[in-house]
């Protein structure tokens, strides 16, 4: 069970720390599309490039870990776990959120972005909305 316990531990402060930069990497990308300075232009494609390499590896932790509960606990209980496809579904959609942030970033590195602060700030509340189903369906396992 210790070993257990310490997998789900660590899968959740990585998942924490992932998070932190994926909640703050869009805020950088609305003050980014907002700004007309060349100089906070250049500051803000350093800030962003290094949050998000920065967080990366806090992603793929998450996941070695939350597969590693999950080999744990045993591919029975994984093919039974409904509520566990249906988060793993959500989880994966916040890989892709990820990589697209990459993409993001190569459209600031290059001064090609044509989104709008407006898109911006949608996109930084999608993750919120998607580990707020997460964390329900993680906690109460409705089916």
């Amino acid at each position: 069970m210790t070993t257990l316990l310490t997998l789900k531990a660590l899968h959740i402060f990585f998942m924490v720390a992932w998070f932190a930069g994926i909640f703050y990497l869009p805020r950088l990308f609305v003050y980014h599309a907002m700004n007309k300075d060349k100089n906070t232009s250049e500051l803000l494609k350093v800030m962003e490039r290094r949050l998000l390499y920065f967080v990366t590896p806090f992603a793929l932790l998450t996941l070695v870990f939350g597969v590693a509960v999950i080999f744990q606990y045993s591919f029975d209980w994984f093919r039974q776990s409904y509520w566990l496809h249906a988060k793993l579904t959500l989880v994966v959609l916040l890989y892709i959120y990820h990589g697209y942030c990459f993409k993001l970033l190569k459209d600031f590195k290059n001064d090609t972005n044509t989104r709008s602060d407006k898109f911006y700030r949608i996109f930084n509340e999608a993750p919120v909305l998607v580990l707020l189903v997460i964390i329900l369906l993680a906690v109460v396992k409705p089916f």
